[in-house]
């Protein structure tokens, strides 16, 4: 394996994990579920589905349009 595709391999892992702690801090608004009520944990979760549903659509989507 070239190094390059190593580092191409951990640089997308890292940027995958960046960018699920993005959603999942705006989908909680920046607030730690202990601190928040349970309608807002509530919707913070369903916030958090729907981005991951998101995130599957759009890479479908770029499949079909390769």
């Amino acid at each position: 394996m070239n190094v390059e595709r190593l580092i191409n391999m951990v640089l997308r892992r890292l940027m995958r994990k960046g960018m699920n702690k993005g959603m999942d801090m705006a989908a909680n608004r920046g607030k730690r579920p202990e601190d928040m009520t349970p309608e807002e944990r509530a919707q913070a979760k369903a916030t958090r589905e729907n981005a991951r549903k998101l995130q599957k659509g759009v890479r479908t989507a770029r499949r079909f349009t390769r």
